[in-house]
């Protein structure tokens, strides 16, 4: 074959080639967005805020089942949860020994912070021998809890459908290294979405 042959013969296979690395260079591209995105997503969901699903009536009339929240965890790197502050948490050790695994977030109300004493005495709670306004209740709970300490770096957390909630008067303190997360933000159902 000729030199001029060779060269006939790059000529006419070149378009097909640089058509062939314009197709990869595509793919390339794209793969690259992809894996940013999923990064990107990761990154966010770990360390940021987080879609969380509401499975029980335990929120009620607060949260509703079937309502998805927006749970943001930035705020507990610079502060630790107020009373008042619907939080998101994995199930404490005391859960955990009763077949709850680590993967099933809970989600309630803290009433009680480290150091303060809580009781629940004729349906009402009492944080230091003093009653606490809750005006987001289902009902009164109807059962009594006995004055309690409440350690350092632990919880009290409480539904707002107390008498239909696994919570801290059934199994006790919550360490605030289980803590997920603040529920801020309702954006399903359509009808009710809002801050919380």
């Amino acid at each position: 074959m000729t030199l001029d042959e060779k060269q006939k013969t790059l000529t006419s296979s070149s378009p097909s080639l640089s058509l062939k690395n314009q197709w990869w260079k595509s793919i390339w591209e794209n793969l690259q967005i992809v894996i940013i995105a999923l990064v990107l997503a990761l990154v966010i969901r770990t360390f940021i805020a987080e879609p969380r699903y509401i499975p029980s009536e335990s929120m009620l009339p607060t949260l509703e089942i079937g309502d998805r929240l927006v749970v943001e965890k930035v705020s507990y790197y610079f502060h630790t949860p107020q009373r008042g502050d619907i939080i998101v948490f994995e199930p404490p050790t005391q859960l955990r020994l009763l077949g709850y695994q680590k993967e099933q977030a809970f989600i309630k109300r803290v009433v009680g912070l480290p150091g303060e004493t809580i009781a629940v005495i004729k349906g009402k709670v009492y944080i230091n021998n003093q009653p606490l306004l809750e005006n987001y209740l289902l009902e009164s709970p109807n059962y009594n809890l006995k004055s309690i300490k409440i350690p350092d770096h632990k919880l009290f957390v409480m539904g707002d459908n107390r008498n239909n909630s696994n919570d801290s008067h059934a199994w006790g303190f919550l360490p605030q290294k289980n803590v997920i997360g603040h529920a801020i933000f309702r954006f399903f159902p359509f009808a009710r979405i809002g801050k919380i």
